[in-house]
């Protein structure tokens, strides 16, 4: 069957229902293109096809009705269908990923609204500017003039509730006829033109990643898992300045077997970096454990022997400064230069076990502790965007003190203690999808087992990622 819209030419496939099944594993298989926002073809003349009967008809009707396929005019096709919760449901137009059949919600273009089940009102619109479930604009009611934005990068705000006013235009009685209010008015607005009234506080950079800047990341990455399977774990252990196997602690010799900690395989990463830079010269044990930079207090200092609280912190300063002024220069060396202290967003949104959400105020960058671990993944994709081409240096750190018992009537000073290093390197592939690849303790691991310690911080490290590694 043929729709026509003015210029625009909707074929219609009626009846088809799909069920999607490990729907990640199934995408994958297929390139999702990095296709600048500004490009994905309009699907707003579709919506004002389809508003009565399926973005503001009764709840029940629009629930009845048959999942449909429509392909644009300029390219590309959608899948109208919808999605029911307890106690809302959602109205998705889903773009098709390539030619594979396959409508994911959340493929760059997809468009979804969701209102009560009980009356019908309006919740929130959804809006996918980028082929990843992860990153999405989101449109709420305030009143009948105004719209609140939200920009949402892997569970952060990156804007929230910014107010989005009616376009002039609309101040006109007759329109006012047509739009219930400003919300019913997006429901048929082109995305460019909801955008465009956000100004400059949307930051499109954020959704319009470039592959090719993170070509030698992937290099890198690629490298070094080539030689992970010579590596073994032991405590302690590191690769001293004349290549023998140590133990950080008393810098006497290891068995021939050869270990390294988490500390120790930090030192071998930057030194296969610098491989180059040094004539294959390793750096000396002794300097990365030296305080850098002012960290702790009076209260702190009588710990420093006996615990030893800031070591992580230490050693990733000082390998990070090293890598800095060897590649870029002395300036590059500095505090200021290698330590991560900024970020982008304010509240981050937490999820329970059973799938419940709340929001959370972010406080952003303690010192000497870094980020809270829940902030991580939108601080690594803001980072990847801003400044390709580097990996981090991760010092995990949390509070620790016994508390006080029958046994123990004092107790142990409760002081935040850097225990543990992760190389956190994150990276868009070919197709502009966005990974962190992880390594520590001389094996790679996974970005979700890393964060999955609520509570902790990071303290992170910039440095400079060579594609060549020895």
């Amino acid at each position: 069957m043929q729709i026509r819209l003015s210029s625009l030419n909707f074929r219609l496939n009626g009846g088809t229902v799909r069920i999607f099944l490990s729907l990640f594993m199934v995408v994958s298989a297929f390139p999702l293109c990095a296709v600048s926002t500004r490009k994905v073809v309009d699907d707003s003349a579709l919506r004002r096809v389809l508003k009565e009967s399926w973005l503001i008809a009764e709840p029940g009707k629009v629930l009845s009705n048959i999942p449909k396929i429509y392909t644009l005019e300029g390219g590309g096709r959608v899948e109208v269908r919808t999605a029911e919760g307890r106690e809302e449901f959602s109205v998705i137009f889903a773009r098709e990923i390539g030619n594979s059949g396959i409508f994911p919600c959340w493929s760059q273009g997809s468009w979804q609204l969701t209102r009560k089940k009980d009356g019908g009102g309006a919740v929130k619109i959804q809006i996918f500017l980028r082929s990843d479930q992860n990153t999405y604009i989101q449109l709420r009611k305030l009143n009948n003039d105004k719209c609140l934005l939200d920009m949402v990068i892997y569970d952060a705000y990156f804007l929230k509730s910014l107010p989005i006013s009616l376009p002039p235009m609309l101040q006109d009685e007759r329109l006012k006829k047509i739009y219930a209010d400003a919300f019913e008015w997006l429901y048929t607005a082109p995305v460019e033109d909801v955008l465009a009234l956000a100004g400059e506080k949307f930051k499109r950079r954020y959704f319009e990643p470039v592959p090719e800047l993170y070509r030698d990341s992937r290099q890198f990455i690629g490298e070094v898992r080539k030689r992970l399977r010579g590596l073994n774990y032991g405590d302690d252990g590191a690769i001293d300045e004349n290549g023998r196997y140590v133990f950080i602690n008393t810098l006497k010799g290891q068995s021939e077997k050869g270990e390294l900690n988490c500390s120790g395989f930090a030192k071998w990463i930057v030194d296969g970096i610098l491989w180059n830079h040094t004539g294959g010269k390793r750096l000396a044990i002794p300097p990365l454990k030296e305080p850098f930079g002012k960290r702790g207090s009076s209260f702190s200092e009588p710990f420093e022997r006996l615990r030893d609280p800031y070591f992580g912190l230490d050693w990733t300063r000082n390998l990070a400064s090293i890598a800095g002024k060897t590649i870029l220069g002395p300036v590059y060396g500095e505090l200021e230069e290698i330590e991560v202290q900024k970020w982008q967003f304010s509240d981050i949104i937490l999820r329970d076990n059973q799938g419940k959400t709340s929001d959370f105020s972010f406080p952003g960058y303690l010192p000497d502790a870094g980020f809270g671990i829940e902030g991580l993944m939108p601080l690594l994709y803001t980072l990847a965007i801003d400044e390709p081409g580097y990996l981090y240096l991760a010092s995990v750190n949390e509070e620790r003190g016994a508390p006080v018992t029958p046994d123990n009537l004092r107790g142990t000073p409760r002081l935040r203690e850097h225990f543990h290093i992760g190389i956190l390197a994150p990276y868009f592939d070919e197709a502009g999808r966005f990974h962190v690849a992880v390594f520590e303790s001389a094996e790679e691991t996974s970005i979700n087992s890393f964060k999955n310690h609520p509570g902790r911080y990071v303290n992170l490290v910039r440095v400079p990622i060579q594609a060549a590694f020895y």
